[in-house]
């Protein structure tokens, strides 16, 4: 099943090294498109879309990429993938220069990223127990998820100064740079073909899909926690978009006020991580993530009562967000790569992600809505309401309790 060489350590490396300056950039992008989005319009609906673009094209066409990663060359797949996310981002690069960036080119090239990113994040995920060991997984999980927030960290910073000095279209220049970085760690890596069936045929992207869905089916625990995972997104997602609007509205900060919570956050993303990848989690998996979700959802909970005075609370409660998202994305990959074959990964890991990302969009439109009408610290209370009724599913559902047995 596990088709990792004696030197899977270099290439997992290797590879991460490259994802991680892709990561890097992007992140920085991302950020800057955020605060110019908020300059422009001050529009949480904006926001909302703008996230909904980045997000949705995953989410419906996730169940039939998951046919092509299964198909064909994975590696050959992030490369194009990486291309593909370059050449959207430069056509802001070129529209800068022509003066000619608008609100609506962003959300078009927000959106042509999101099917770039629709490829290559399930594939670089079916690709990890190609080259690791079962064993090393979780780890590998907490090491580049140390990797990523390294990178949290520091863009934030960066992109608080490049947006005061630079250009929108130079900081999308960056994130091309870093793309091309990815595609060359890429192209050095080692990755090992896939075993195929002989007699595998044309492809049939519906029957192939729907074979993937009764893959996912066939393990009752692993379907239920992807279910829960969706009831998790719908409340993340939204507050991920709000947190700019959190610190500069609500508690009437200013950018540097949104790139000092982003910076705490990360700091947790990275002690969550550098603990997970120590410690390795429970024997149970379910019930690191049952933890981590009890923690997020308190933290939420806290966030969403605090005064309009309270920033320095609002940004310890971030540290605490941070801290926790390890403890559930640590565990929930790891457990769907060890819970299917190989060569079903990329539907299964492409299902999952959509299935998880189509309640996203519903959460943005919500919360986009409801934040405008009754206040943006609302919405964490909510979201800290639905986060504790995932953590008691886990433990209530006894099919999902016992996926990792």
């Amino acid at each position: 099943m596990n088709t990792a060489s004696t030197n899977w350590k270099q290439n997992f490396f290797t590879i991460w090294t490259g994802q991680a300056f892709s990561q890097f950039s992007s992140s920085v992008l991302q950020f800057a498109i955020v605060w110019y989005l908020t300059d422009q319009t001050g529009s949480a609906m904006v926001l909302t879309i703008a996230m909904m673009m980045g997000f949705l094209p995953q989410g419906v066409l996730g169940p039939f990429i998951g046919v092509f990663i299964d198909r064909y060359s994975r590696k050959r797949i992030m490369i194009i993938s990486d291309l593909l996310i370059s050449a959207a981002s430069f056509a802001m690069v070129a529209a800068g220069w022509m003066g000619a960036l608008t609100t609506e080119l962003i959300l078009v090239v927000l959106l042509l990223r999101s099917v770039g990113a629709a490829f290559h994040t399930p594939c670089l995920q079916a690709v990890t127990p190609q080259i690791v060991p079962p064993d090393q997984l979780t780890r590998c999980s907490g090491y580049s998820q140390a990797l990523e927030s390294v990178s949290q960290i520091l863009s934030p910073a960066v992109a608080a100064v490049l947006y005061s000095s630079w250009s929108l279209s130079g900081i999308v220049f960056l994130d091309v740079i870093g793309a091309l970085i990815a595609v060359f760690t890429l192209g050095i890596a080692v990755i090992p073909e896939l075993q195929r069936d002989e007699n595998s045929g044309s492809v049939r992207v519906l029957r192939e899909a729907m074979e993937g869905f009764r893959i996912l089916q066939t393990n009752k625990g692993m379907l239920g926690l992807v279910l829960i995972g969706s009831l998790y997104t719908l409340a993340l997602m939204p507050t991920s978009a709000l947190f700019p609007l959190m610190s500069m509205s609500y508690f009437n900060g200013t950018s540097t006020n949104a790139s000092i919570v982003e910076v705490v956050f990360s700091v947790g993303l990275l002690f969550g991580s550098l603990v997970l990848s120590r410690w390795g989690g429970t024997k149970n998996r379910v019930y690191t993530i049952v933890g981590s979700f009890l923690l997020m959802s308190l933290s939420l909970l806290i966030s969403g009562m605090l005064p309009p005075g309270g920033f320095w609370l609002f940004a310890a409660c971030s540290w605490l967000m941070g801290v926790s998202g390890p403890f559930y994305w640590g565990m929930y990959t790891p457990l769907l790569q060890s819970n299917f074959e190989d060569r079903y990964l990329g539907r299964v890991l492409s299902l999952s992600s959509s299935i998880r990302l189509l309640s996203g969009p519903l959460g943005l439109v919500v919360s986009g809505a409801f934040a405008e009408r009754y206040g943006v610290e609302k919405w964490f209370l909510i979201a800290g309401a639905l986060v504790l009724v995932a953590a008691f599913l886990c433990v209530g559902v006894p099919a999902v309790r016992e996926c990792d047995g």
